[in-house]
This record gives structure tokens, sequence and C-alpha cells, in this order.
């Protein structure tokens, strides 16, 4: 990673994310841009200080970290495309409060606009959520959830692994549920290979399958029973709409674990 992207508006989520991504440009010596979007009515003299205290607490809790920090103008989406075009961030991160604000941003609202309308990777995370430890050695297992349809582009998971190498000691558990009783048909356990292959030999990696018949179901079980991931990886491939109609609802129940939503597309 050589650029990650924060969106800030001064609230508690945000300044949480804030540090999730302070922490991770730093380990990964990447440029950190701290962008805020002003709303009709903002006071842009206020909103620059505000920007500038927050810089010196930066430099003050994460030495060495390289950032900038981005005042723009305009509707969420389109400015944000801009900044994207201009910037070519590998990450854009950002913050949610907890579970029924997950709901609320997820679906149909900032979050969920920016995850269908951009093919950058977005790691969500909940306001409950520390990165301490989210790269610490006690949560250092990140979950792949997926349904093993071939990927088109297969790059989309080198951030995951970018990601998952600056944590302590990770492990990769690639994630997959069906009904009991059935098969993995052969296309779909080449997919599962190709993704463990990705990650290895640099990191060790296994593949779980969870047997039920609903995927969040099965995924949420996993999860409830596993209390030592710190991290939920999943892949849209359909610009949104699986994340939209089969993740993030569910997943709601879960949000104090940051969620890294890959993108099947090329930017």
């Amino acid at each position: 990673m050589k650029t990650i992207l924060t969106l800030v508006d001064f609230s508690d989520a945000s300044t949480n994310a804030l540090s999730f991504a302070a922490e991770l440009s730093r380990r990964a010596s990447a440029r950190l841009i701290v962008m805020n979007i002003l709303h009709n009515g903002d006071d842009e003299a206020e909103i620059k200080n505000r920007l500038q205290s927050i810089e010196s607490d930066l430099k003050k809790s994460f030495p060495g970290l390289e950032c900038e920090f981005l005042i723009a103008h305009g509707n969420l989406v389109p400015t944000l495309k801009k900044i994207l075009a201009a910037q070519r961030p590998d990450l854009i991160v950002m913050g949610t409060k907890g579970a029924t604000g997950l709901k609320k941003i997820l679906i149909g609202s900032n979050t969920v606009n920016v995850i269908a309308n951009t093919k950058v990777p977005v790691l969500v995370i909940p306001e409950v959520a520390r990165y301490e430890n989210f790269l610490s050695k006690g949560k250092n297992r990140i979950v792949l959830a997926t349904d093993l349809e071939t990927l088109e582009n297969d790059s989309a998971v080198d951030i995951l692994k970018e990601i998952a190498l600056l944590i302590i000691e990770p492990k990769v558990r690639v994630v997959s549920v069906r009904p009991k009783n059935t098969f993995l048909p052969d296309l779909k356990r080449m997919e599962r290979e190709f993704l463990l292959s990705v990650f290895n030999p640099e990191i060790e990696s296994e593949r779980i399958t969870v047997f039920s018949s609903n995927v969040i179901s099965g995924i949420n079980y996993y999860l409830n029973k596993n209390t030592d991931s710190g991290l939920v990886a999943m892949i849209a491939n359909d610009s949104g709409a699986l994340i939209q109609k089969h993740y993030t609802r569910e997943m709601a129940s879960h949000t104090h674990l940051p969620l890294l939503v890959l993108h099947d597309a090329k930017i």
C-alpha cells in the first residue's frame, strides 16, 4: 500500500477509524490522506482549525507518519471520485457506530454508496473496535468469507494480504458455507485453492467449511465460536449489490469486527 484515504466528520466513529488508518499507514510506510467534505453551512475556517488539531495529535501519537489533509466541497460520491482519480489511494477507511449504526450506514447511506460506486477496497471500522486489538497477536486471525465464485480479477485479494502482513503472526482462514450433505464443485474447489495460494508461503492459511443452509448464519456461527478473529473480509463481485443484499444486514451483529470490502474489478 502506498496511499490510504480516510474520511473524517469529527464524530467518535470517524475519529476511531482515523486511528486505524494512521496505524496501518505507519506500519506500511504509506501516505495517509485525511479528508473532510464540507456541507452547506459548515464553517470552513473552523474545519481547518479542527483538522490542524487532528494533525498535531497524529504526529504525537504516530511518530513518522506521513499525512496530509484535504477539504473538499460537494456531494459525497462525485466529490470522492474526483479525489480518488487524483490521489489513487489503495484503501479507503471509514468509521461506523454500533449495530444500529452499521445497518443504517451500510444499507443505503454513506458507506454503501462508497462501496457501490467506487472500486477501491473499503475498510469499515466499528466505533467499538480498537486498532491495538486488530493488529495484535490476540486477534490475528483473518476470516475471508467467500462464496468461492471464480474471481475475474486475480489481484482482488492482494490488499488483504498486504494488511495481513502488518499483523503479528497473522493467519488467514478461507471460510465458505454450504448445506450439509452437499459436495463442493470442482470450480469452487479450484477457487478455494487459489485463494489459499495467494497467502502462502508468507502467511499461514487454512480452509474452513461451515455447514449451514444460510451463508450469513454460518459465518456468524463461526465468528461466535472463534473469538480470535480480528478482521472479516468479503468480496463484492457485482458492484456492491452482493454486499448490500447478502452480507451487511446480518453482519451487523458483528460490528465489533472491522469489515474489509474487496472488489472483483479493476479500478
